[in-house]
């Protein structure tokens, strides 16, 4: 379903930013228009070189002090996906990546995508608990089960001793003790 959705984006995302940017060119004029496009990637490089300096001291901060850098490593991808998304010409384009990039509407995109992907695993997690049900070969290998891998041992206590053989064919070879 999402590699669908990728291509369906690459496909209608183009279609939509021609539309908006003829329709933004009819009413203020295709001067304007150029000169906005030109201003508002402008003025997107100077929000992602400063959001990213700011995440990456966060980042590097956060290191030091030996703390998992979880929000610091979503900021910094949210401000580079941000960045990408403001060096392609077009207003919705524009609009996404000042969202990415914003430090006020960050957290917010960064809550959103933390819920789809929890909501993502939780799924994922489901269909693998009905392909691989507790208790299923394979899927627990701490579990105590039938496999290539595992020996049955008898119920009851082990206890450690010594076995003395008494057959012949020990005997012959010499081994009359085994350990346990």
């Amino acid at each position: 379903m999402l590699p669908l959705l990728i291509v369906l984006a690459f496909l209608l995302v183009p279609v939509l930013e021609i539309f908006v940017l003829i329709q933004v060119g009819e009413v203020i004029g295709a001067w304007p228009t150029v000169g906005l496009l030109i201003a508002e990637t402008a003025l997107g490089a100077w929000i992602v070189r400063r959001e990213g300096r700011r995440a990456w001291r966060a980042l590097q901060e956060t290191a030091r002090r030996g703390v998992l850098p979880d929000r610091e490593v979503a900021d910094a991808a949210l401000v580079m996906a941000g960045g990408v998304l403001l060096l392609v010409p077009g207003f919705v384009t524009d609009v996404v990546g000042l969202a990415l990039v914003l430090p006020f509407t960050r957290p917010l995109v960064r809550r959103a995508l933390s819920a789809f992907a929890a909501r993502r695993m939780r799924a994922a997690e489901e269909r693998a608990a009905t392909v691989f049900p507790p208790g299923a070969a394979g899927f627990d290998p701490f579990a105590r089960g039938r496999g290539p891998e595992r020996v049955e041992t008898p119920p009851g206590p082990v206890v450690r001793g010594e076995v003395i053989h008494d057959d012949r064919a020990s005997e012959e070879s010499g081994d009359k003790t085994s350990r346990a």
